[in-house]
């Protein structure tokens, strides 16, 4: 299906960032499962992909990690993983709080390929991104951001909408990366995290015992 306002062309390089705990809330609100091998297939019929990032924070001292299983899968199936342990804290209340921020992760890797690229789409609505997009723009890249007005509130903060080249809406994009649920799905973030990830994400939350 064609998608509303997508200016990505044939002859262009581009990479995907995404930031893994930001696009699962946002599809989650949104009433739907990101089917990933559909989003890697999306971009690449449709220009020069180079790469696709994707950045989620691991608790690294539990047993079992609930979202292993994804970042596995992901691993072998065409996405370029970065993840680090999560930090544990307590604060002025006495309550365990873990924290897990890729920002600098991702702003990094996005400078880094830069100037190579014609053309970036970040999965996030984080403000904090703003600059980097600015930054990104100045060396000529276009930047296109994909997230979701259409949830209350809305999940892409105003600054990072405005700055960017293109914004697409996530739910315009759905049924193009959505997972059929008549398929057997590969693993996925609500299937090995939905408890957790609403404990922890890219920012901080409590622990729990």
């Amino acid at each position: 299906m064609a998608v509303r306002n997508l200016s990505i062309y044939t002859d262009e390089k581009i990479a995907i960032f995404i930031d893994g705990s930001n696009l699962y809330a946002a599809a989650r609100t949104l009433g739907f499962d990101i089917d990933y091998k559909r989003l890697l297939e999306f971009f690449r019929s449709r220009a020069i992909l180079m790469r696709a990032f994707y950045y989620t924070a691991l608790i690294e001292d539990q047993d079992y990690s609930p979202i292993r299983p994804l970042v596995d899968w992901l691993d072998y199936n065409g996405y370029t993983m970065v993840t680090k342990p999560t930090k544990e804290f307590t604060d002025s209340q006495g309550r365990r709080k873990i924290k897990g921020n890729m920002d600098i992760e991702l702003a990094i890797d996005m400078m880094e390929l830069a100037e190579k690229l014609d053309h970036v789409v970040l999965f996030s609505g984080d403000g904090d991104f703003r600059r980097l997009v600015e930054a990104v723009q100045r060396k000529g890249v276009r930047v296109t951001v994909i997230s979701t007005v259409k949830t209350s509130p809305p999940m892409v903060a105003d600054e990072l909408r405005r700055q960017a080249d293109l914004f697409l809406e996530l739910a315009d994009l759905a049924e193009n990366i959505q997972r059929d649920p008549r398929d057997r799905p590969p693993p996925r973030r609500d299937r090995f995290e939905r408890d957790s990830e609403e404990n922890y994400g890219d920012e901080e939350f409590d622990s729990q015992d």
